[in-house]
């Protein structure tokens, strides 16, 4: 059974940077990619970004283009999200989840997704 364990949530004041890792373990490690997903209070949970383990391919949500960037190291199993230019509405849990990296997984905020991390909360306060 494949672990996740997300990092690097924190409390930051807008404008400020953060970047979360996503670490996996156990096995298989054969996972097609990882994505990373958030969700505020009442809200759903929303799609940001997600990379293929065994490509350059990422693909991003239209809310978080430009301000956020994904990058990995296959060595660590692990894959990092680097946001910038934090605003309060990106205040949420962010979560990682492996699967495929394509679009459906994002608009749908989630769904094919296999395993799925606790999450690691951020704040983002004015």
């Amino acid at each position: 059974q494949v672990q996740l364990v997300e990092s690097g949530g924190a409390q930051v004041h807008s404008g400020g940077s953060l970047r979360l890792s996503c670490s996996a373990s156990g096995g298989p490690l054969n996972f097609e990619g990882i994505g990373w997903f958030r969700q505020a209070p009442g809200m759903p949970r929303e799609g940001l970004s997600c990379i293929s383990m065994s490509d350059d391919t990422k693909r991003f949500a239209e809310s978080v283009k430009g301000r956020f960037t994904i990058s990995k190291d296959n060595s660590k199993k692990t894959v990092y999200l680097q946001m910038s230019n934090l605003k309060p509405e990106d205040t949420a849990i962010y979560y990682c989840a492996t699967g495929p990296c394509s679009y459906f997984p994002l608009l749908s905020g989630g769904s094919g997704m296999d395993h799925w991390g606790k999450g690691t909360p951020v704040t983002v306060s004015v």
